[in-house]
């Protein structure tokens, strides 16, 4: 038994009519018949009454109604978790990302009104670990990742903020070097607790030829931002995210001269599951969420 031919047979016992199902399913009439003949020789049972005036449901054939719709329907359930699916997505990053998600999944929405896409906080390790899984789709991430069957789109590049305390002997300059910066320690939390941000400036310094020193490190119960005000020698580096949501009393953000302290934002995916036009589009719509550059 075939699904198909459960169709023609509904179509028949609808319209009591073999040329005008044949019509309502876009087959021919003897195509049509054909299937419900070999429906009936499967059942062992007429399901239709035949004259040349009229075809009517027999009492196995009027049973067979009710059943058939069921199946039918089900066909339908089972095909449309493959259409939720593809129209479903998971993003996932840190809640400083919360705004660039926000404004691309309303753009994505105009194009794909029946996208269902949701913005998952996790931590960084939490965030490969869905791709991965396949729990989300799209991970929003600083820096990068190498790890096999990962696929990494780098969206924009951004600056991390210099803050140093009102009376840091660079706190007059608009835009302190790395040179200058260099003079005076680095006040950040633990390597192990703070690594991307030690390697962007750990690198940046190497390539500069630089020596880096540090202050002393900043508690896990503390912030470097508040940390500074007891440590005005020391200099530190946020993100732009964290810049703007800290208060400024007390305190000076400025950019490095020549854009050295930077690091990529980046959207990771599984390049082994087939990209659909909702993660596309996504991904070109955070890409547009870059925020401008300051000079």
């Amino acid at each position: 038994m075939e699904l198909r031919q459960l169709k023609y047979f509904l179509a028949v016992g609808e319209e009591l009519n073999f040329s005008r199902a044949a019509e309502r399913c876009y087959v021919s009439q003897s195509a049509i018949s054909l299937q419900i003949a070999k429906l009936e020789r499967e059942m062992g049972e007429a399901l239709f009454e035949r004259s040349s005036r009229s075809v009517r449901l027999t009492v196995v054939g009027a049973q067979l109604v009710s059943i058939a719709r069921h199946m039918l329907e089900l066909e339908q359930a089972a095909l449309a978790l493959t259409a939720r699916r593809q129209n479903q997505l998971r993003l996932t990053g840190n809640m400083t990302f919360a705004a660039n998600a926000l404004a691309a999944i309303v753009r994505v929405r105009e194009h794909h009104p029946q996208a269902e896409i949701d913005f998952v906080l996790k931590r960084f390790a939490e965030q490969i670990e869905a791709v991965t899984s396949g729990d989300c789709q799209v991970a929003l991430i600083r820096g990068s990742v190498e790890r096999s069957g990962l696929h990494v789109t780098e969206l924009w590049t951004e600056d991390l903020v210099l803050a140093l305390a009102e009376g840091h002997p660079l706190a007059g300059m608009e835009h302190p070097s790395l040179e200058e910066l260099a003079a005076y320690p680095l006040l950040l939390p633990k390597r192990s607790e703070q690594i991307l941000l030690h390697r962007v400036v750990e690198r940046a310094m190497k390539r500069s030829g630089l020596r880096l020193t540090f202050g002393p490190p900043v508690a896990v119960d503390h912030t470097a931002s508040a940390e500074l005000l007891n440590h005005p020698d020391c200099w530190s580096i946020l993100y732009a995210s964290t810049a703007e949501s800290t208060p400024t009393t007390g305190l000076v953000f400025r950019t490095e001269a020549q854009h050295r302290l930077q690091l990529p934002v980046s959207a990771v995916v599984d390049a082994s599951i087939p990209e659909t036009a909702i993660q596309r589009d996504l991904i070109a719509a955070l890409a547009d969420t870059a925020p401008e550059r300051s000079a």
